[in-house]
């Protein structure tokens, strides 16, 4: 701490070890980042004056006879510093300490996750973790702020030089709301300069709707006549940007209300600027990422939409404003029709609100619908992106299903891309009447299962399955286009009616006769009794060409990924007992039931055969050390 930053008093505290970290990291960030401050003070100044507009509205008392709005900015060279003042909500004792001694919020422990190292990356995480203030130490070695609380008395000072401590104490403070004064560091003097924090605040907070205001001296008269005085400025638009004509908002102008409005570093993906008229008015400007938010799978999965009414900030988390699997849209919504004085509890189930929510959820829809077709490279990009969530309301009620199904994408058997349904119906081989899928974690492993090795000698197209939420979907779905959905892993899947592709041979091996029906016979009737209820049932398939043998589930059964689901979410205590299915023109099957037909017993070897099943499905074997005593007896006989 330097001498001219003495503390002025009051009781002394550690920050929390995240906060630390994060001092650190925006201490040491890249100069080019740094103008980033002053937008993100800027920001906070502006949500505060909106915080007491809506809590105004319920007691004006809070208002203390001064309704105006603003954000004022002055500097002082001499003394190197710059100030931040607003007139809103303001802070008591207990939200200093908790907003800016501790990341006491949602998000922290993702915050500190996402921590690369990086300096770049790691100064482009603080205002879409909502730690902003923390970038005044990009410029600043000492940081005071002064706040009174809307509603109190009495005043306080928060102090520190970000160094590990910090300083609270009690103060006579008459103007209500917050003033952030930064003592600058001699390499950041340029945020000194008058034309360079007008720049700054043209570029990034332009459309902040309070007036931003800047104080300076300037020479008034001429000659001996002249004298400097203080002018005091509007420096910022101030309208809502919402409020707009599209045809007077720049392409850079929208994409800075994005960075304010989701504290995010990418450009949008998509935007949409309108306006509804008729029995429900309402504006919207709306904007779908190009990269996912941090909190995007947050348990709680709130809309992070701004509800205002009559430009008056109401809400950033309504849950009825859009359904969940559209919570990654980022913006404004403006409701000319809902009272201005209405509470967070009132828009629950609120008709007007449920009107908006689909006219919302239509205009997106239809945008993923276009760009689907028109762009199909920059739309796989979203929908790695975000197709988990989207696929999210296929099991939720009261959603358009079928609109969902046709800006769906999935990987398959067929293709590097990503496909839709409807691509896959066309495709679809002749006497094919199911869109078979195979689910699991991992594509290429998927891609490697025994399952398919029947579809693909056929060349018939399977599907890739591998978010969680598929497995909760698709049994409710059930169809699209008239085709039934179907697991390859399940019983039941005939092939042989399936005309093959042309070029189906060129994918398997020659032909290979079967062990004659008898023989089978006997070998299925020996493997049942050795392995007993350990499985449901043992057939013969034609889904195998190369592999000896491979489990599936019941037809009418739970599918195998979903129990293992269910079983990794201690939700199922025991999987159900699988159907072995065993290839017939296999020579380790052929040998086994030539060796059924000699009398030997094969008890040891159908043992070995379902294990064998169980490693090639990823699964742990129930008893590893029989399986290894038996593996050793087989190896000592073959050698």
């Amino acid at each position: 701490m330097t001498d001219t930053h003495q503390k002025t008093g009051g009781e002394t505290m550690r920050f929390e070890a995240e906060v630390g970290r994060l001092l650190d990291i925006v201490a040491n960030a890249l100069y080019s980042e740094r103008e980033i401050f002053l937008r993100e003070l800027i920001s906070n100044a502006a949500d505060a004056c909106d915080r007491l507009r809506y809590d105004a509205l319920s007691d004006e008392t809070l208002l203390e006879g001064n309704s105006d709005f603003a954000i004022q900015l002055s500097f002082n060279k001499e003394a190197k510093t710059l100030t931040i003042a607003d007139s809103g909500s303001g802070m008591s004792r207990d939200e200093l300490i908790g907003n800016l001694g501790t990341i006491a919020r949602s998000g922290t422990s993702r915050f500190m996750e996402k921590l690369s190292g990086d300096a770049k990356k790691d100064t482009n995480l603080i205002g879409q973790f909502g730690v902003g203030f923390y970038s005044a130490y990009m410029v600043a070695d000492w940081v005071s702020v002064e706040s009174r609380r809307a509603g109190e008395k009495i005043g306080h000072r928060w102090e520190s030089d970000g160094k590990g401590e910090f300083t609270i104490a009690e103060i006579e403070r008459f103007a209500r709301g917050t003033t952030i004064t930064l003592h600058l560091k001699d390499d950041a003097l340029e945020f000194l300069e008058e034309m360079r924090i007008k720049h700054i605040v043209s570029t990034y907070s332009n459309h902040i709707p309070f007036p931003i205001k800047l104080e300076s001296m300037k020479s008034v008269g001429e000659g001996d006549e002249a004298k400097d005085e203080l002018s005091i400025d509007q420096i910022n638009d101030g309208s809502a940007i919402w409020t707009k004509n599209k045809s007077d908002v720049t392409e850079e102008q929208y994409k800075e209300f994005y960075h304010h409005v989701s504290h995010a570093y990418d450009d949008p993906w998509s935007t949409l600027h309108f306006r509804a008229e008729g029995m429900i008015e309402y504006s919207g400007l709306i904007y779908i990422p190009t990269m996912r938010p941090f909190d995007l799978f947050n348990p709680e999965r709130m809309s992070k939409l701004k509800l205002y009414v009559k430009r008056v900030f109401i809400t950033d988390e309504c849950d009825d404003l859009l359904p969940k699997h559209l919570r990654f849209l980022r913006g404004v919504v403006d409701s000319e029709d809902l009272p201005l004085n209405i509470s967070r509890e009132m828009l629950q189930n609120n008709p007007i609100l449920s009107k908006i929510r689909a006219g919302i959820t239509k205009k997106v829809m239809g945008e993923l619908e276009k760009r689907a077709e028109s762009d199909t490279e920059s739309y796989n990009e979203f929908w790695a992106n975000f197709g988990m969530v989207l696929k999210e309301g296929l099991y939720e009620v009261g959603n358009d299903h079928q609109q969902l199904l046709k800006i769906s994408r999935f990987h398959s058997t067929e293709n590097d891309t990503l496909v839709s349904l409807s691509d896959y119906v066309a495709r679809m081989k002749e006497g094919q009447d199911a869109i078979y899928y195979i689910a699991g974690e991992d594509k290429d492993a998927l891609s490697r299962s025994p399952q398919l090795e029947g579809f693909k000698a056929k060349g018939v197209e399977v599907l890739y399955m591998t978010d969680p939420v598929d497995e909760f979907w698709l049994p409710s779905i059930g169809e699209f286009d008239g085709k039934q959905f179907k697991s390859v892993t399940r019983a039941g899947s005939d092939l042989s009616e399936i005309k093959a592709a042309p070029n189906a041979e060129d994918k398997t091996e020659d032909k290979k006769e079967a062990a004659d029906e008898d023989a089978m016979g006997s070998f299925i009737k020996a493997v049942k009794e050795a392995l007993g209820d350990t499985v449901a049932d043992v057939k013969s398939t034609d889904r195998l060409t190369s592999s000896a043998v491979c489990l599936v589930a019941d037809e009418n059964g739970m599918d195998m990924n979903l129990e293992r689901l269910l079983k990794q979410h201690k939700q199922l205590e025991q999987a159900s007992a699988r159907i072995m299915e065993v290839n017939p023109t296999h020579s380790l099957i052929k040998s086994m039931a030539n060796a059924v037909k000699g009398g030997a017993d094969i008890t040891d070897a159908s043992l070995l055969l379902l294990d064998q099943a169980r490693i090639l499905e990823g699964e742990t074997l129930p008893d590893p050390t029989g399986f290894a005593y038996r593996m050793s007896k087989f190896m000592e006989k073959g050698l």
